[in-house]
């Protein structure tokens, strides 16, 4: 089969069925004679937070000379996102070739799309030969298909919040416990602060299942913290000062949690001669210091808080719940002190969009309102009405390309944000022009 047409049946494969993905996985991993045997993993898990710490970790690794398997989800503008090795998408031949191998095999289950994803990118990196993988969870940990890959050698687990209820349960300690399914014996964990609850079940099932270390980051760690010229630095531990390009309050914290995962995975490690050759009577510690200044300076994530255009100013981010878009709402406050902003939003229908926007509304000047390319969309003039319903003018927008034409002349700074399709759409279209 071609990439088009691979791709198109992956997409159009079930979103959930009988068993959890990590059933499913499992049997379609036992079936191909379990290829991840013997892969060294690293695993994230969390509701915000988890792409940027994955950026950050391969971002890390790489300057260690490792050759580094980074699976996420969703894509944004090319499937093939979800699959890279060193920040380089898997090649479409590769795509089309593992792809037809999967949609011929006759699984004993039906393979969900994110199963499929996960399995090609396993077999990829299998051949590929990578060092270390870095897995993000597609929904929850306990019974993702993630969880069906092995043992990792270090846990990391972001911000959680409420998100995907429907699934993982109405409490914020039935999230956290689902989330923390990631959590295996002998794993260290690295968790981002938590609430109390959150942080508790965390520690607990950490005690449980005998990891073996539990590192908690803790926000006072982080000192003069600054922006400047687009970029953000802050001093953290015995590392200095750290420098970054991707934006955002909420990014100290993740550059700590890959920072420590890292440090965790490259002191304890043993690695190929390449790589323990090429620095050969160096510090170790001074090398993963190294390595880390290097790596959050160089690392970067699309569509979170990413400046599209300087002028006029258009940024875009995918906060797409109340956590991300709380986090949203401290960033634009710490980097552009007492400005207001014109949003555009495009969120799904079963997000909480009015604590969203209620979020925002101290930070508005104005509202467009964009319908995304998905059956599972808010309407447009929906969410419009509501936004002039709390007090602030809002129009929707016929569509996109109209909004970001409008956009030029808007008289204050443009921010979009919501669905990461719909970021994937505002993408997609800068990219042409």
């Amino acid at each position: 089969m071609t990439y088009e047409k691979v791709v198109e049946k992956i997409e159009h494969s079930r979103r959930f069925g009988r068993l959890s993905g990590v059933e499913v996985t499992g049997k379609m991993l036992q079936t191909l004679g379990n290829p991840q045997e013997g892969m060294r993993l690293i695993h994230i898990a969390g509701t915000n937070g988890k792409g940027s710490v994955s950026a950050f970790l391969c971002s890390i690794l790489k300057e260690a000379g490792l050759r580094v398997g980074v699976f996420t989800s969703p894509h944004l503008v090319d499937f093939r996102e979800r699959i890279c090795i060193n920040g380089r998408m898997i090649e479409k031949e590769a795509v089309a070739r593992i792809g037809t191998r999967l949609l011929n095999e006759p699984f004993e289950e039906e393979p969900a799309m994110f199963d499929y994803c996960l399995v090609m990118a396993l077999l990829y990196f299998r051949e590929q030969q990578c060092d270390v993988l870095i897995l993000e969870t597609g929904l929850g940990g306990r019974l993702d298909s993630t969880n069906a890959v092995g043992t990792p050698e270090v846990s990391v687990i972001t911000k959680i919040g409420y998100d995907h209820m429907e699934i993982l349960g109405d409490t914020l300690e039935e999230i956290a416990t689902e989330k923390a399914g990631i959590i295996k014996r002998g794993t260290v964990v690295v968790t981002e602060s938590q609430t109390p609850e959150i942080l508790a079940v965390l520690l607990a099932a950490a005690e449980a299942v005998g990891a073996r270390a539990c590192r908690v980051i803790a926000p006072e760690e982080f000192l003069q913290c600054r922006y400047e010229n687009g970029i953000q630095s802050f001093v953290y531990g015995d590392y200095g000062t750290l420098s970054m390009q991707m934006l955002g309050v909420h990014q100290y914290e993740n550059a700590a949690a890959a920072v420590e995962a890292a440090q965790e995975f490259l002191k304890n490690g043993k690695f190929s001669e390449r790589i323990e050759n090429g620095n050969a009577g160096e510090d170790k510690r001074q090398w993963i210091k190294k390595c880390v200044q290097r790596g959050i300076r160089a690392a970067r994530w699309q569509g979170r808080m990413e400046i599209l255009r300087k002028h006029p100013f258009f940024m875009v981010d995918g906060a797409h719940n109340g956590n991300g878009v709380a986090a949203l709402k401290e960033s634009l406050t710490a980097l552009f002190p007492g400005e207001k902003f014109h949003f555009v939003m495009g969120v799904m229908a079963d997000k909480d969009y009015a604590k969203m926007v209620e979020e925002l509304l101290p930070l508005a000047a104005d509202f467009t309102t964009v319908t995304v390319l998905s059956e599972r969309a808010l309407a447009a003039e929906t969410l419009a009405a509501h936004i002039r319903g709390m007090g602030v003018p809002a129009v929707a927008s016929a569509d996109l390309q109209t909004c970001l034409a409008q956009a030029e002349n808007a008289a204050h700074k443009t921010v979009a944000f919501g669905s990461l399709y719909f970021i994937g759409e505002i993408e997609a279209l800068f990219q042409k022009y």
